[in-house]
C-alpha cells in the first residue's frame, strides 16, 4: 500500500473541556473550533482533536509523542509557563536521556500524558 498520508491526529478527550482548550492554548497551540464540543489544535502542520468527552479508563491511558526540534529550550519555556501553579492535576515531568534521545512530560488537565521528545541524529 502507498498511504501518501498527509498527516495523522488523534483524538483525545477531556474532564473539563473549557480547562483543557485554555491549557492547550496556554502551551501553544492555536485553536480551530469545529462544534461546541470539538476543536483542532495545530502547531504547524501539525494537530489533534480535542473532543469534550471523558472516560476514565481512556483519558488515563492515553499518551501522545510530540517530537521537538531542540528538548532543552522546550523545557526551559515549558518552566516559565508555569503551567502547575495554573491548572490542576498538571504535572511538568524534567528531561530524562535515553538510549534513542531525550523527552519531557507534562500531564494535561485530564490526566493525557504528553511526551516532547528529541531523537539522537
Amino acid at each position: 500500500m502507498n498511504h501518501k498520508a498527509k498527516s495523522i491526529r488523534a483524538f483525545i478527550g477531556a474532564k473539563n473541556y473549557e480547562i483543557s482548550r485554555s491549557f492547550y492554548r496556554n502551551l501553544g497551540f492555536e485553536e480551530v473550533v469545529l462544534s461546541s464540543n470539538m476543536s483542532y489544535f495545530k502547531s504547524e502542520t501539525l494537530g489533534f482533536y480535542l473532543q469534550d468527552a471523558y472516560v476514565k479508563d481512556w483519558i488515563d491511558n492515553t499518551m501522545v509523542f510530540m517530537e521537538v526540534e531542540d528538548v532543552q529550550q522546550f523545557y526551559r519555556e515549558l518552566l516559565t509557563l508555569d503551567l502547575p501553579s495554573k491548572y490542576q492535576g498538571v504535572r511538568v515531568v524534567p528531561i530524562r536521556e535515553l538510549d534513542w534521545g531525550s523527552e519531557c512530560f507534562v500531564h494535561d488537565p485530564s490526566g493525557v500524558l504528553w511526551h516532547f521528545g528529541e531523537f539522537k541524529k
